[in-house]
């Protein structure tokens, strides 16, 4: 089954709501980054949110950036989405490995850390972009998402955030998250069935698993509240890197630093962070940049 992005609305358009199921997406990303099973599940979480988030974006030169900055063993959490649910992103640790926790589940806080700060960046092709940011609470993803858009954003709104790892090789048997947000207008009893909701959520991924498609598994857990779906978007784990900005980045280091690395280094090797992608430049290549650079093209490349 294809990975969906489903936005859509609750009690008769009063809530809004965005599900993904990210199975696809998540295995990407561990393929791409080598992440162990702690870290699939956390990583997996904060690609999965932070598509929910940019497939609200509605230009191609818009984008949102998410970090977690926490004091667990994996460092920074980081990714970017962009229009219709396309995500990159990486752990500064990816290989990070921790026993199961006491609930006999991934260890994402542990890895992640209980204190830190979560940071979002809205960039809407705008004078400046918006940062909100709130402190971790515990570790978990969706929990520090639902604390973060209902103190930076006055958003009251229920997370779910889930991914399930195959205990042997790691690969990813499913994953799913669910955004639900009541509207300003929305009544109190309405909030009430949701909250009397809540704890049947979690059985979403389990059913992704068992081979539910992502709107079945919505009008099961959710029928009663009545969902109605506005826009399917098919969400990817997908780098926009390429040799050409990796030559801008390059060239935007200025001369005396090209000059240095063709002198000592004889050539260059970089890598994407957010896909580990490798670009190897030789001698010949740097000078050719080095060249351009002397030119005027690196005031060039920064305008």
């Amino acid at each position: 089954m294809n990975d969906k992005l489903i936005r859509g609305l609750l009690m008769e358009g009063s809530v809004n709501m965005t599900m993904i199921s990210g199975r696809e997406l998540v295995e990407a990303a561990r393929q791409a980054h080598g992440l162990s099973h702690v870290m699939t599940a956390a990583l997996g979480r904060l690609l999965m949110q932070t598509a929910m988030m940019s497939a609200q974006l509605k230009s191609k030169t818009d984008n949102i950036t998410v970090i977690f900055d926490g004091d667990g063993p994996a460092g920074r959490l980081v990714a970017v989405g962009r229009e219709g649910g396309v995500v990159k992103g990486y752990a500064d640790d990816p290989s990070v490995e921790l026993p199961l926790n006491g609930k006999g589940k991934l260890d994402v806080s542990g890895a992640v850390g209980k204190r830190g700060e979560l940071r979002v960046i809205r960039d809407l092709s705008l004078k400046e972009p918006y940062v909100g940011r709130c402190p971790i609470t515990d570790g978990e993803i969706a929990n520090d998402f639902a604390n973060y858009f209902f103190t930076s954003e006055q958003q009251p709104s229920l997370v779910y955030l889930g991914v399930r790892v195959d205990p042997a090789s790691g690969a990813v048997r499913a994953a799913s998250g669910l955004l639900i947000q009541p509207l300003p207008f929305c009544p109190e009893r309405d909030i009430a069935a949701l909250e009397a909701k809540a704890s049947e959520i979690p059985a979403l991924t389990k059913m992704l698993e068992e081979g539910f498609e992502a709107e079945d598994a919505l009008i099961e857990l959710l029928g009663e509240l009545h969902p109605e779906f506005t826009e399917k978007l098919e969400p990817r784990f997908m780098c926009d890197c390429s040799r050409q900005k990796i030559e801008a980045a390059l060239v935007s280091l200025g001369r005396d630093e090209l000059a240095d690395m063709i002198e000592k280094d004889g050539g260059a090797e970089l890598t994407c962070r957010f896909c580990g992608s490798r670009y190897v430049f030789n001698k010949e290549e740097l000078t050719s940049l080095l060249e351009y650079a002397s030119s005027g093209g690196a005031e060039d490349a920064d305008r």
